[in-house]
């Protein structure tokens, strides 16, 4: 028997394949986003607790002038954490609503309570700042808003791992029709939340090596930030690679064979550790020269993109296998493609990604001022 809702009567507006590229590039954007905001504002709680207890020498003052920096950009990164999630998640509604739908509603009371995480972490974060910017103590605010942060992505790693495993709606189903209650345990979802987390230190790391090019910090703290941002990002590209061990062991047997076997998911795999040691690499490189340049940070980010683009290629991987073994076949959807439909949405998807580089590059070629704290 089908343990998934009947198939929508209505079929998609476009290929499987087109709605599937715009997916795992899309949702690669948000994880950008979202493992900037989670390792750096750990960082930025850690720099200034630290810069706090250190007293008034250099290493202090680089600590507070560290921490502020991150602080600063804090909000404007939950500002494309936000506004980069939609499309993902509109794309895989379309593509998985059957399945998603249903573990939506199963855990529909936390699934509702991300909207109020979400504001009260954003609120936090504009506290989190202006504390530190009134040299007032701040890492219990920025703590805080992590810790928020943290409980937000854990409910969508439950919700997004819920969904691969119908057997279990039945049962919660029963046992609570408004949403009260977490799915049983599942071997799998606590590798994948914390491959997610030494992700964010990765990328945050990597984050530090990047604001170090910038001209509005001064000589000193721009070398600091490339240091301190260069060995994070070394150890914890160690400590992910251990992590997605955990995570392809912990999946069934079934699925580890299933994407071993389908060439462009065992390939991404492979790409990914590939990616992964480069960027442990690049940290060293950039820890122990401190190098403080453009030309840095542009490697970072570079290196930062192909990691979580050919992760999040894996972990569609798993997705689609995991499901596939259970009677959902993703491939195998109903298709009447409206392409003038299709062609006016492309337009508008590409103008809207050139508005947004845009932006951002207004951004890094404005006028620097500087960002000193005493």
């Amino acid at each position: 028997m089908n343990m998934f809702p009947a198939p929508d009567p209505i079929p998609l507006p476009a290929p499987v394949w087109l709605f599937k590229i715009l997916h795992i590039l899309t949702l690669s954007l948000h994880f950008v986003a979202v493992e900037m905001l989670l390792g750096g504002l750990l960082l930025a709680v850690v720099l200034s607790l630290l810069g706090r207890r250190a007293g008034g020498g250099e290493t202090a003052r680089c600590r507070r002038n560290a921490a502020a920096a991150l602080g600063r950009r804090l909000p404007v990164v939950m500002t494309f954490v936000i506004n980069l999630g939609v499309p993902p998640l509109l794309f895989a509604q379309v593509l998985y609503g059957r399945a998603l739908y249903t573990s939506s509603v199963l855990i529909g009371l936390y699934w509702i309570s991300v909207v109020f995480l979400l504001m009260a972490c954003y609120w936090l974060l504009y506290r989190f700042t202006a504390r530190m910017d009134a040299e007032k103590p701040a890492w219990w605010v920025g703590l805080a808003a992590w810790l928020l942060a943290g409980s937000v992505a854990k409910i969508l790693s439950t919700n997004m791992t819920l969904m691969l495993r119908p057997e279990v709606w039945q049962a919660m189903y029963a046992q609570s029709a408004a949403g009260f209650h977490l799915p049983p345990h599942d071997p799998t979802l606590m590798p994948r939340w914390l491959f997610m987390i030494c992700g964010g230190l990765v990328i945050g790391g990597l984050w530090l090596v990047w604001i170090s090019g910038r001209k509005s910090l001064d000589a000193a703290v721009r070398r600091y930030l490339c240091g301190l941002g260069g060995r994070v990002a070394l150890v914890m590209s160690v400590a992910q690679i251990s992590v997605a061990w955990w995570v392809f062991t912990a999946q069934p047997e079934g699925v580890r064979a299933g994407l071993a076997a389908n060439p462009l998911y065992h390939l991404a795999g492979f790409a990914w550790l590939a990616v992964a040691a480069l960027l442990a690499l690049i940290g060293g490189w950039a820890g122990f020269a401190r190098p403080a340049s453009r030309t840095a940070g542009w490697v970072a980010a570079l290196g930062a993109f192909l990691s979580l683009a050919t992760m999040t290629l894996y972990r569609d991987g798993i997705r689609d296998v995991t499901l596939a073994g259970k009677g959902f076949d993703v491939w195998r959807q109903p298709v009447e493609a409206n392409w003038s439909v299709l062609i006016l949405f492309l337009a508008l998807f590409v103008a809207g990604l050139g508005a947004l580089g845009w932006l951002i590059s207004v951004m890094a070629r404005a006028k620097p001022v500087s960002e000193r704290v005493a």
